[in-house]
This record gives C-alpha cells, structure tokens and sequence, in this order.
C-alpha cells in the first residue's frame, strides 16, 4: 500500500492513495488552516468505521442477511497533552434490514473487532480502548 500527502499552503494538504483517489485535509484557522478539509485525525478515525463496516457488511451478506443499512456511528476521547493520541474509541452499529437475525448481527460485529478489522486491532494494539455496540432495526 502507497500513499503521499503533499502540501499545498498554511495547514491544508492533499493525500493520494495507491488507489489513485484524493483527499483534502486541512487544520482549523487557529492552527493556520482555512477548514477547507477533513482533520487528519478524524480521517483516522473515518478509516477505522470504514474498516470495520466493511467487514461487518461482508460478513452479514455472506450469512444471507437482507441488509438495507449500515451505519457506523465512532465517538473518541484524545488525550489532553502531545501527543493527542486517542484514548477511547467507541463503535456503534446501526444495522437495518428485514428479517434480521440480531444473533448474526452480534457476530458481525465480534468478528470484525476481534479477527477482520485492521484498523480496529492496530489501534488496541497501541492501547486505544475500543468498544463495540449495535442496534438492530426493521426496514
């Protein structure tokens, strides 16, 4: 996996994946940048939702769930000195579907924390608590 981040001014950046897609980031005005663009640690923590909503779809479509929504909602705690690394993340499935199995969706979920999710385990790794949580609702 490749990637560069160039600098464009103040505090924006652009970030190219290997995959050839692009990304702004940018700080806030009291930190030199304009807003113009996702934080580079809230792109962190938009990586880690999408690692793990991905395996978790993957999983309930192979266990021939009717899926029609997904959504994952994170909220995090830094620390309050550099580096302002993240403490606490918590993960919050919100699955919607007919006919679900909250069982299969439970499993999902466990799954992705504790066996697929890279991001997931990478972060607890460096001692980020993670937790995961999820809701079940009818389409």
């Amino acid at each position: 996996m490749q990637a560069t981040v160039k600098w464009v001014d103040g505090a924006q950046f652009l970030g190219e994946a290997g995959s050839g897609h692009s990304v702004v980031m940018d700080g806030p005005p009291d930190h030199g940048g304009r807003n113009t663009g996702i934080r580079p640690m809230e792109m962190l923590l938009l990586g880690l939702g999408g690692c793990a909503s991905f395996d978790v779809m993957s999983i309930l479509k192979k266990s021939r769930q009717k899926v029609s929504g997904c959504k994952a909602e994170l909220s995090a705690d830094r620390a309050d000195a550099v580096p302002a690394v993240f403490t606490k993340i918590n993960m919050h499935f919100v699955v919607k579907g007919e006919n679900l199995k909250e069982a299969q969706v439970k499993r999902a979920v466990e799954l992705s924390a504790e066996k697929y999710c890279s991001a997931s385990i990478m972060l607890e790794a460096a001692g980020v608590e993670i937790s995961h949580s999820y809701s079940v609702e009818d389409a």
